[in-house]
């Protein structure tokens, strides 16, 4: 949800990094209950094949579908039955009042007795934070669980930490197989698309009012199907995009995908940008080069379905190359 921009989606310097540390090494080959408060952590577990070994998730985890069966140990205090500015400025307000974004259930969090607690510091306003979880960890009785921090901030780092999700959970060859098979995919991909003969110049719009480029991994995605990342740099976050920028630019593709938003949401926001005056005069507009992608369990999750939505992009991109059976589904074009 707007999450990952320049403004201070990250927490600071309080919340430790723990990329090349666990608190507790035995669990790394005794985690047998697994907590993931992170989307994109259920489907690292799920990719390893001990989507059996979950006991709990966030309220946000739902993929694979048969996790929501599995208790919710968290929920969020933003409205979520606005549009986009709506929730942007209940995000707002949130934050000024200095609270979290998130509460989450200590006690059924305690009760449930993990071994391993996988979340995430890459951003406190898209899911749960070590912070989030001061009050469960300070009443803890007996062996405290492992935490396991995950914050990618491009697609090395994303693959980095599936391999310490891999080694906290005591399946590590799972994850270097996994992570070479994604990878693998990822380069059939840019080796097809370098065949195109022409690269789009493409507006990925991560958030809709107020507007926000998708950073981070998303511009290598944009690469690897064959297109030109506008606005964003690899590795850096989403930076807040100025109306007078993307009519400059004047993007050859747009692609819009919500943090959050599911396919019907993204496309009833549209209406939020066809009311400005600007938005008839972009060449994407006028050639029907828009498209809304399911930015729910698409590009905002940084894990294994990075792969697929770099399939979605190059449907998009060069429909003439490829076609993986997302159309229709996970993205449409914009009427």
């Amino acid at each position: 949800m707007a999450g990952r921009a320049a403004r201070g989606g990250r927490p600071g310097p309080a919340v430790p990094r723990e990329r090349d540390r666990l608190r507790r090494p035995e669990a790394r080959v005794s985690a047998q209950r697994i907590v993931s408060l992170l989307p994109s952590a259920t489907e690292i577990v799920a990719t390893l094949g001990l989507a059996g070994r979950l006991v709990g998730r966030s309220h946000q985890c739902d993929y694979p579908p048969e996790v929501a069966a599995l208790p919710a140990l968290s929920s969020t205090k933003v409205r979520l039955d606005g549009d986009s500015r709506d929730i942007h400025l209940s995000v707002e307000e949130i934050l000024t009042r200095a609270v979290s974004v998130y509460d989450v259930d200590a006690a059924r969090l305690r009760a449930l007795r993990p071994d391993v607690i996988l979340t995430q510091t890459q951003c406190a306003i898209c899911a749960v934070t070590p912070a989030d979880l001061e009050d469960a960890l300070r009443d803890w009785t007996g062996a405290r669980p492992a935490l396991v921090s995950l914050e990618p901030d491009d697609l090395s780092e994303v693959w980095g930490d599936m391999l310490r999700v891999g080694e906290a959970v005591g399946a590590s060859d799972r994850a270097r197989a996994a992570v070479e098979d994604l990878q693998a995919r990822l380069e059939a991909i840019r080796a097809r698309a370098a065949t195109a003969g022409r690269r789009p110049r493409v507006a990925a719009i991560e958030w809709i009012e107020p507007l926000m480029a998708g950073g981070n991994w998303m511009p290598e995605l944009v690469g690897i199907a064959g297109g030109e990342s506008l606005f964003a740099q690899p590795g850096v976050h989403s930076p807040w995009l100025a109306w007078e920028t993307l009519v400059g630019a004047d993007p050859e593709v747009i692609v819009i995908l919500p943090c959050g938003f599911h396919l019907p949401q993204g496309l009833k926001d549209l209406a939020l940008l066809r009311v400005r005056p600007e938005w008839r005069r972009l060449s994407a507009v006028r050639r029907g080069e828009v498209y809304v992608v399911d930015g729910q369990h698409f590009f905002n999750r940084p894990g294994p379905r990075l792969v697929e939505s770099a399939e979605i992009l190059a449907e998009i991109l060069h429909p003439g190359l490829f076609d993986f059976g997302h159309a229709g589904r996970d993205w449409l074009r914009a009427a």
